[in-house]
């Protein structure tokens, strides 16, 4: 293989001639490329099974552990729903193209706004094979063109997984290179990658934190990301006992490993001793482990005293911090001082205390009595996500079709022309 950085230029020139096809591609055309490419998954099955059995192969002989394993994995049933969730992007509308907010000005002229693709998309994911698939199908019918780069223990399933994305294009009469996959597992191909400024408009990195403070701190690209989910769920002291109950619970125990699962429980001193004993005995029942505050151990002597790191640090695993507040003032403080700006909910039946909940918490997703395990593209009707982000310029939230799209200004006229 020539070198790194001739290399990657090279693909980034190819994704930048690509994306004004691409761009300009009917929606017809988009959603046969994506057919195609979930009919080719399901019929090369057992290719892309044997090629994951390479991965899996090598990564234990590289002592990876049982977890990351488990996301490098790929079955039959995986494979059928990569394909399910490409039929599944097919039926979404298309956004590209939609004028909006079109009105009359004085002179005469008509002013909206048009929604058009980003360009050329660089992901950097790491492990799990099925996001070649779906940030593909993602970006394709949206309009961008796409530069992925999986980790090296993916390679091969990577690899196999692109040569079905590129088939399914060419079979619809679209660029192949519209989806591209880095083929050496060179770590220096993601420092060329962040480097290419005229040929890529956006980077989304999908990962651990290492990744993503290593892509933040080397990208001459604007990047969508968020760095930690620190959430948090509030029980407000006229919150719903039962309610509260679930909420929390599922919050914290439907999965651990997950951006938007409960790292910090708050609870208004109100409601605490009726409701903290409770919710103790289901959450240890579970094996969670608890970290309190001094209030809270109060009520919790089994607790493990919390530290002030606590409040800072997203767990992914079976611990929740815990604290005790006077009441919604406290906890909007607490969530204003550690959140991360990802989701954050409040449990109460007041109305009033809920709005400004809503309006005061600056975070990419606020809930009201509901989990924040509900803090994801899919759940929120945008079919897929190609990753959450915590920034307040563009995308924000889960970021689907319409936040890999931006729009322009566009001026209908009829010979009109501007005065003095």
């Amino acid at each position: 293989m020539q070198d790194v950085k001739t290399y990657v230029l090279a693909i980034g020139e190819k994704a930048r001639a690509a994306s004004r096809l691409i761009g300009r591609a009917e929606t017809a055309a988009k959603n046969r490329a994506l057919l195609n490419i979930a009919d080719r998954l399901e019929a090369g099955e057992r290719t892309l099974v044997s090629a994951n059995a390479k991965d899996l192969e090598a990564g234990r002989a590289k002592g990876l552990d049982a977890a990351m394993l488990d996301r490098l994995a790929l079955s039959a049933k995986s494979v059928k729903a990569m394909a399910t969730g490409l039929r599944e992007v097919a039926a979404l509308p298309d956004p590209v193209g939609e004028i909006t907010g079109l009105a009359y000005r004085p002179s005469g002229i008509q002013v909206g706004r048009m929604r058009v693709p980003l360009g050329v998309i660089g992901i950097i994911y790491e492990s799990r094979p099925n996001v070649t698939a779906d940030a593909a199908a993602l970006c394709l019918k949206s309009g961008n063109a796409c530069i992925l780069r999986g980790g090296s223990e993916a390679i091969h399933s990577n690899q196999a997984i692109a040569d079905c994305v590129r088939a399914g294009l060419a079979e619809a009469g679209l660029p192949e290179d519209a989806v591209q996959l880095i083929g050496t597992t060179d770590r220096a191909a993601v420092g060329e990658l962040l480097r290419l400024e005229k040929q890529v408009d956006v980077i989304v990195p999908r990962g651990g934190k290492g990744l993503i403070e290593r892509i933040m701190a080397e990208s001459r690209i604007p990047v969508i990301k968020h760095l930690d989910g620190i959430c948090h769920v509030y029980i407000d002291d006229l919150a719903d006992h039962d309610k509260a109950i679930r909420i929390a619970m599922n919050a914290k125990t439907h999965r651990y490993g997950v951006c938007n699962a409960m790292e910090t429980l708050l609870v208004a001193e109100g409601i605490a001793d009726a409701i903290l004993p409770e919710l103790a005995g289901l959450l240890t029942a579970k094996g969670v482990e608890l970290r309190a505050c001094p209030k809270t151990l109060q009520r919790l002597p089994g607790a493990i005293p919390a530290t002030e790191a606590d409040w800072d640090t997203e767990y992914l695993a079976a611990i929740l911090s815990i604290r005790v507040v006077a009441g919604l003032d406290e906890a909007l403080e607490h969530i204003h001082r550690h959140s991360s700006q990802h989701t954050e909910a409040i449990v109460t039946e007041d109305y009033t205390r809920a709005r400004r909940f809503l309006r005061e918490v600056d975070s990419s997703s606020v809930m009201v009595n509901a989990s924040t395990r509900f803090a994801d593209g899919f759940e929120y009707g945008l079919g897929a996500e190609i990753g959450i982000s915590t920034d307040k310029l563009h995308a924000r939230g889960p970021v689907g079709l319409e936040g890999l799209t931006t729009q322009k200004f566009v001026v209908l006229g009829d010979g009109q022309v501007r005065g003095s």
